[in-house]
């Protein structure tokens, strides 16, 4: 892996992927997290993937991806922590394969930059009939969000975990807004994001040399004063606050969340991953075995750390006349692991589990884009064998420490009663 800066502040990242035969080329628009413009920024990326000033048609534009041998060619936008990510991705076979010994990875960089930079405008600003669509897109998808009731729990409970801080910023936006914004708002957003983003491009089995030398010509004709998002910071300690919304389901949902108080360093992160595969995470993890084998408080039980915002996370699917049994059992389970040491078996077979899953990260490109995109979204950039090792340094010890810092903050139910909020 390597990284060079081809301009301020863009950088490009270059992953070798010799065992795949297609590679991956992504732009990552790196912005502050806003809730002013959260619903902007959700649409942004569904009318970006659609067409450009080059193909504004969508079936010419497909065909251009067609001739690249099928490329694909896609966007999304993301929210790590206090930082939102707009990302744009083509994807296509190496240029080894080509046929007629084609440059596709510059063929690739060209499509990538004429979609990111040179969007199809209309007068000036994004087409009405196009953002029209893609606003009906996002409307039904927020309207479906309480069929999900998993999804819902978990996101009702950071809604109230996060409060306004920029850590709670809704990755899809807000319902409320999405018939006001207009081409003229989405395309004064676009221009501000192209202005101060701090841009990551990912190259993985594609020709970087070729990547850069076309993508750095390219920035130089745009006008840029890029600007680093704040640090990441993590959510004060509070009161736990017990909320129970009544829902008439089949199963109820349970979610609990807490917060480290701090975003941790390398060797801390390292320590809590590993606790959070003891304690909830594995299919040998204490909540797993305890409170949904052993005495059958739950359908399932996992937990789960956030380390861009210092969240902590146990969802599970629950009875609705086990709610509070479960609750207990599962913060009983906490409790008895900041108390007694883990066993040095239990303690070596998590290693093992957690290390095997660090193994197959490159299994994918998705999943070696994931990877090498947080470490320089932390500010840490590691290889899967330099984390393995720092795993394999952990004690007992270190677990009792790391969930020793855990504090509830919320805890949400989905549930057959009456509504109650309780701040013990």
């Amino acid at each position: 892996m390597q990284r060079k800066q081809l301009a301020d502040g863009v950088m490009l990242t270059d992953i070798p992927a010799e065992r795949f035969k297609t590679g991956r080329i992504t732009l990552n628009f790196i912005l502050p997290s806003q809730r002013s413009t959260a619903t902007a920024a959700a649409l942004l990326p569904l009318v970006l993937e659609r067409s450009c000033a080059a193909w504004p048609d969508m079936t010419e534009f497909s065909k251009v991806l067609a001739k690249l041998y099928g490329a694909s060619l896609s966007a999304e936008s993301a929210v790590y922590g206090n930082r939102r990510v707009i990302s744009v991705s083509i994807s296509g076979i190496k240029d080894c394969y080509a046929l007629d010994g084609e440059a596709l990875s510059q063929e690739y960089a060209r499509v990538l930059f004429e979609v990111a930079f040179r969007p199809h405008f209309t007068d000036g600003v994004f087409d009405e009939e196009a953002l029209e669509i893609e606003k009906q897109k996002l409307r039904e998808a927020l309207e479906n969000e309480i069929n999900e009731k998993r999804t819902y729990c978990i996101r009702q409970a950071k809604r109230r975990f996060f409060g306004d801080s920029p850590n709670g910023v809704e990755k899809n936006g807000y319902l409320d807004e999405v018939d006001g914004i207009s081409a003229q708002q989405l395309t004064a957003f676009y221009h501000e994001m192209i202005r101060s983003a701090v841009i990551e491009i990912m190259v993985i089995g594609a020709d970087a040399a070729q990547v850069g030398e076309s993508i750095a010509v390219q920035l130089s004709q745009v006008e840029r004063a890029p600007s680093l998002p704040e640090a990441p910071s993590a959510m004060p300690r509070t009161a736990p606050l017990v909320i129970k919304e009544p829902m008439d389901t089949v199963q109820g949902k349970l979610c609990l969340l807490f917060t480290t108080d701090a975003i941790f360093n390398e060797a801390d992160e390292a320590k809590l991953r590993l606790a959070t595969a003891i304690y909830g995470s594995l299919p040998t993890s204490r909540l797993f075995m305890n409170v949904r084998e052993k005495q059958s408080l739950c359908y399932y039980c996992v937990a789960g750390y956030a380390p861009m915002s210092g969240m902590f996370m146990v969802d599970s699917g629950i009875e609705h006349q086990n709610a509070e049994k479960a609750k207990d059992a599962i913060l009983a389970e906490l409790e008895a692991l900041c108390k007694v040491p883990v066993p040095e078996t239990e303690l070596a077979e998590a290693k093992l589990a957690l290390c095997s899953a660090m193994t197959g990260v490159g299994d994918s490109l998705n999943g070696l884009e994931n990877w090498y995109f947080g470490g320089i979204l932390k500010g840490r950039i590691r290889t899967p064998e330099e984390a393995k090792a720092r795993i394999q340094q952990i004690s007992a010890a270190d677990i009792q420490e790391m969930l020793s810092h855990l504090s509830l903050s919320v805890a949400y139910f989905l549930i057959k009663e009456e509504p109650t909020h309780d701040a013990n």
